[in-house]
């Protein structure tokens, strides 16, 4: 059973930086899609960033030049980089996991995926 645990979370003002972690335990990373996706207060879940079994990377264009999403296969453990923060950034967090490889139509559509983190809050101050 893989486990999902994100951390970093938290309050900055807009422009800042903050890198959220999560880490992967129960089996190692390298055999599935990972996802991070957001849901900010009345949204919808959407995605934001996948790195996929293949070893592609995709950003969604809403944060596209901001975040990166970056894999420590060592460390079993997946990191989203989020420079230059926006309001509407303001969301909870998740990691994902989906076994195998995605489609890349697929790779921002939640129910693909198996595997989900408890989420860290974001919350980005005008």
């Amino acid at each position: 059973q893989v486990q999902l645990v994100e951390s970093g979370g938290g309050s900055v003002q807009a422009g800042g930086s903050l890198r959220l972690s999560c880490a992967v335990s129960g089996d190692t990373v390298s055999g599935y899609s990972m996802g991070w996706f957001r849901q900010g207060p009345g949204k919808e879940r959407e995605g934001v960033a996948n790195i996929d079994s293949d070893g592609t990377t995709t950003h969604a264009d809403s944060v596209k030049g901001r975040f990166t999403f970056s894999l420590d296969n060592a460390k079993n453990t997946l990191y989203l980089q989020m420079n230059s923060l926006k309001p509407e950034d303001t969301a909870m967090y998740y990691c994902a996991a989906a076994r195998g490889h995605l489609w890349i139509g697929f790779r921002f559509l939640a129910h693909f995926y198996n595997y989900w983190g408890q989420g860290t809050q974001v919350t980005v101050s005008s």
